[in-house]
């Protein structure tokens, strides 16, 4: 039985499309060229911020994104950012019963403004905030404190294998893989990933059928 299910942030909570998007205006890129970049580091399972060093070599990217912030320019979500099956299937797995947590590797500001937005969640947090990020074994520990429930009572949901997938996996949580964003779309059907997912989904609507069983 599923008691918690844990959520990654990027590209399964929020879309990434104002992320890449902003970086490509301040380093004064082509959207599509640093699209296609980035396209190029998933497949061949590299870091996402590898697309921003292709794209301008020698970057620093930490101080890049500082400048971003003093600029005005920093990181900002709102409702447009969010996918659409986001706050429907949260509540509904509040409805049942079940823990909510959003956890992700990302800035404490994301956390701040994701909080912001009221969703249907018990527990917002991010690797910024915890100074621990995913695929590190301690990320999934502290999953497992703010749980409040035992590993196989706990459902990571996530997109990218490496970082979400495997780790939960091996810290003895179930899965769900989702297809979405490239990660999730490109990778999904690797044998790892079949082999590695307790389920594999394309929508988050289809979690309450699971937390139902």
């Amino acid at each position: 039985m599923i008691r918690t299910v844990v959520f990654d942030i990027g590209e399964t909570i929020t879309r990434d499309d104002r992320y890449w998007t902003a970086w490509a205006d301040w380093l004064d890129v082509p959207r599509h060229t640093l699209s296609a970049l980035v396209g190029a580091v998933v497949a061949q399972g590299r870091d996402n911020a590898d697309a921003l060093r292709l794209a301008r070599p020698g970057l620093d990217v930490a101080a890049e994104y500082q400048a971003r912030e003093a600029a005005g320019r920093g990181e900002h979500l709102d409702e447009t950012d969010l996918y659409d099956d986001v706050r429907p299937s949260l509540a509904e797995l509040r409805g049942l019963g079940a823990r909510v947590v959003i956890a992700g590797n990302q800035t404490p500001l994301v956390g701040e403004l994701l909080r912001g937005m009221d969703l249907p969640a018990d527990l917002v947090v991010t690797s910024g905030e915890w100074g621990v990020a995913k695929p590190d074994p301690a990320f999934f520990r502290r999953v497992l404190e703010v749980a409040q429930a035992g590993p196989a009572e706990t459902l990571y949901v996530g997109d990218h294998p490496a970082n979400d997938l495997h780790p939960a996996a091996r810290a003895g949580l179930r899965t769900a893989h989702l297809r979405r964003g490239p990660w999730g779309h490109l990778w999904a059907d690797d044998p790892a990933v079949v082999a590695a997912a307790d389920w594999r989904i394309s929508s988050l609507s289809e979690l309450a059928a699971i937390v139902g069983q």
